[in-house]
Formats: C-alpha cells, structure tokens, sequence
C-alpha cells in the first residue's frame, strides 16, 4: 500500500468533517454518534454499535468503509457460526497434496461484525486475538493483519431475544460502545424521501480519503499534546468508577488510555493540538459504561452504567478549561518542556 503525505491536525479536522458529511448523506440525523465512530476509527480502536435492529448500525459501518476508502468485509454472526468462519482454516489441495490456508474474513481494513452477540463465546473470542494483537492464529501458525485494521461490531439489546452477552475481556477490546437510537419524526421523514430521491436501495458513497491517508491521519493524533493536569483528571474518572457504590467491577486502566485516545481524536476534530476537559467529557459515557459491572441489585433496579458514569463526571473535579497544555510535541514525537 502506498504510503500517504503526514497530515496536520488541521488537515485530520478538515477531513474528519468532509467524512462525516459524506456518511451523513445516507445515515441522517445522527451527526454525534457518528462522530464518535469516526473518533474510534482515527484512535485505532473498534467500536461497537449497540442497539435495536433497523437503525442503521449495518449502514453506518458500510457507509464508513466506503467514505474510508477502506476494504470492507461483513461478516454475520449466527448461533452456529465457528471461529474458523472468523479466522479462516486450512484446508487440503488434492493438486499439491498438502494443506493451504484460507484466509478468513477477519482479513480486511474495515470488518463488519454483524450481530456479534447472536454467536456464542468461544466464536466471539476467534476475534479477541485479533482485536488486540492485530494478528491470528491457526493451527499454530501466526498471521499479521494489513493495517489499518478495525472492527465495527453490532449488537442487539442483552434483553433481545437469541442473544448472547458478551464477555467483559471482549467488551474491554471495543474503544467505546455507541448508540443511535430512534429517529425523529422529520429524520425518519428524511431518510424516506432520500430513499426515493435516489431511486435504488443501495447507497454509493465516494471516497473522500483512502487507507493511506487514514494511516497518516492516525499518525498525526500522536502530535495531540495532553497537559498533566488534564491526564490525571482521565485517571480520576477511571478510578471512580471503581470505587461508586453501585460497581461490582469498574473500568480497567484500558478505560483511561481510551479515554486519553479518544479526546486526542476529538481534539483534532476541533482542530486543537491539544486537550480540553471537555474532549474527555464528550466521550467518558461511550468509553466507561460499557467496562462497568454493577453489583447485582442495580440490575434489578435498571440502572444504567451510564447514569454511573454521569454521577462520576459531576462528582469529580476537573481542570480550569482554559489551561493551555505546559508542553509540546518535538521532532520524531519527542516531548519537550
């Protein structure tokens, strides 16, 4: 793959914006969620969009792969699917008399992990290795994933019918988990009448950036400068959540480095090189609720890790906004006083 120009953070919040734009001809109304996918994608993290079916997760994704420029897979997840449908597998070749491997769909940029919570464990775990390592294995052999490489994985609702919950290691792997929600009545409108402007289901997004400059997109969040106080406010929130009353388990310190990824990533959206509290307030509910494990008595009451972590945001102070960052990214990524 042909390595792109680096990009200025000035560059990466023009062209986060002409993404969106572009994915946002086809999912309306949905600006902010869709930001957060996209901050994800730029944090070289997965996402998981979890919600009822028919709004619009499978679309989203799609949409992003070809707005991306990125290869794109889709693979449905269905209670007898095996991890050899995920990784691929070997198989014999009468013509050679040996075994070749068949590179299974994880083999991609961009991998739709269509209803992932419809499959049980052990096929949900064939994609932990390569969530976090970038990497499979079968039968002992070890293959490197092309970067860039990202999962966006939907789910239905745990209370849906046919579902499967997710293991807490698995969840820890996505970024942060996203929700769309219904439409408003002029959106849902909206959509309708895009549908018959068009005149076909399909919708055919152009490109606006391809896998190399997503690559030198990433890169250049590395500029993205994060003043102490600000990292030990990311640190604060995390350990809260460990220590509220209505935790059984809080969010692990993969929590706080999602939290310090994703507010570079909303950063350069805004097109700062550096951190505010609110970059890290606009993504703490998407990063945290999901590692939270409430103790078995908030269940019976339905409460939300999300209130969980709104009661954490309110309690915990945080730095003077106007602080600008004490340091700055030097050559090679150095810091410097």
């Amino acid at each position: 793959m042909k390595e792109a120009q680096p990009v200025t953070i000035a560059d990466v919040g023009r062209l986060a914006q002409s993404v969106l734009d572009q994915v946002g001809t086809v999912v309306v109304g949905k600006r902010e969620p869709l930001g957060l996918v996209l901050a994800g994608v730029l944090a070289g993290g997965h996402v998981l969009l979890e919600d009822l079916p028919g709004l619009g997760k499978t679309l989203t994704a799609r949409s992003f792969a070809q707005a991306l420029g990125l290869d794109f897979r889709r693979l449905q997840f269905t209670p007898d699917l095996l991890p050899a449908d995920v990784t691929g597998s070997f198989l014999y070749d009468q013509r050679t008399a040996d075994f070749s491997f068949r590179a299974g769909p994880v083999f991609t940029n961009l991998l739709l992990a269509d209803e992932i919570n419809r499959t049980p464990p052990k096929t949900q775990a064939a994609l932990l290795e390569a969530m976090q390592e970038k990497q499979v294995s079968v039968e002992g052999v070890t293959y490197r994933l092309d970067p860039p490489f990202h999962v966006i994985a939907t789910a239905n609702p745990i209370e849906y019918e046919g579902t499967y919950p997710l293991p807490e290691a698995q969840l820890d792997r996505f970024l942060l988990r996203v929700s769309f929600g219904y439409p408003s009545h002029e959106e849902e409108w909206d959509v309708l009448r895009r549908r018959m402007a068009r005149r076909q289901e399909e919708a055919e997004l152009k490109a606006v950036v391809d896998a190399g400059t997503l690559r030198a997109m990433q890169a250049a969040l590395e500029d993205v400068v994060v003043e102490d106080s600000i990292g030990h406010y990311i640190v604060a929130l995390t350990a809260a959540t460990r220590e509220h009353a209505s935790v059984l388990v809080g969010a692990s310190p993969r929590g706080s480095l999602a939290l310090l990824l994703l507010a570079r990533a909303i950063a350069a959206f805004a097109g700062r090189d550096y951190v505010i509290p609110e970059d890290v307030k606009a993504v703490a509910v998407p990063v945290l609720a999901h590692r939270i494990t409430l103790r078995p008595e908030m269940w019976l009451r339905r409460v939300d890790p999300a209130f969980v972590v709104n009661e954490v945001l309110e309690t915990t102070p945080a730095p003077a906004s106007g602080a600008l960052p004490s340091y700055a990214a030097g050559p090679a990524g150095m810091l410097s006083p």
